[in-house]
């Protein structure tokens, strides 16, 4: 079983596997908390800038764990609506699940920019990075926000994941292409790859975006 030491030499070897990838103008994106750290390492590699993709899940009222939809930031939203149908949700009942998910989503966002705006996706590649994957759920919800804010290609750049949820991922209209280092055979989870796998604070993912903004 391949381990890594810790996200930061996750994402230097991620950032190996990612020279050889044409990204156009990228913009590299750390899934909060823990893709964070493996981001910035790939992103002081690539010469990119380096942000947050803060994303939240519309669950159906009554089955919160159903998505019927997802919000972005610069007021992103993506909708199934065949689960918005098949499960009765009014339109007050919609826009009451959006302004709760809505302000998580904006006060994550300060903790962990304070202040600073989005980095424009339009036009550019964005890179998602996240420290593995298991469901792929997140990652999913994460590229169609993307889409949505306007990005021309998305690249999901993973050290370790999950066969399956990877092939799911790879036919998702909304995933361009996958980098991906790992992908072992009975996989369990994701921590179990990481010799240090301590959770990441909202502290220090702020003081990783900071530093990236300061050219650090």
């Amino acid at each position: 079983m391949e381990h890594f030491t810790n996200r930061a030499d996750a994402g230097r070897r991620l950032a190996a596997a990612l020279e050889g990838v044409d990204l156009g103008e990228p913009v590299v994106l750390g899934l909060p908390r823990g893709g964070v750290p493996v981001a910035a390492p790939v992103a002081m590699a690539l010469g990119a800038p380096l942000d947050v993709l803060v994303v939240r899940k519309l669950g159906v009222p009554g089955q919160p764990e159903v998505a019927m939809g997802a919000i972005g930031e610069q007021g992103a939203r993506v909708l199934n609506d065949d689960i918005v149908d098949s499960a009765f949700v009014s339109p007050g009942e919609l826009r009451d699940i959006e302004r709760v998910e809505r302000a998580e989503l904006e006060a994550r966002v300060a903790r962990f920019r304070g202040g600073a705006p989005p980095v424009p996706l339009e036009g550019r590649t964005a890179v998602i990075v996240d420290d593995g994957v298991a469901t792929g759920a997140t990652a999913r919800v994460a590229a169609v926000v993307a889409k949505a804010r306007g990005a021309a290609r998305v690249v999901l750049a993973i050290p370790v994941g999950a066969s399956d949820s990877l092939g799911s991922l790879a036919a998702d209209p909304a995933v361009d292409e996958i980098v991906c280092l790992s992908v072992p055979r009975g996989f369990m989870a994701v921590g179990m790859h990481y010799l240090d796998f301590a959770q990441t604070t909202d502290a220090q993912v702020a003081e990783l975006l900071a530093a990236a903004r300061a050219g650090g």
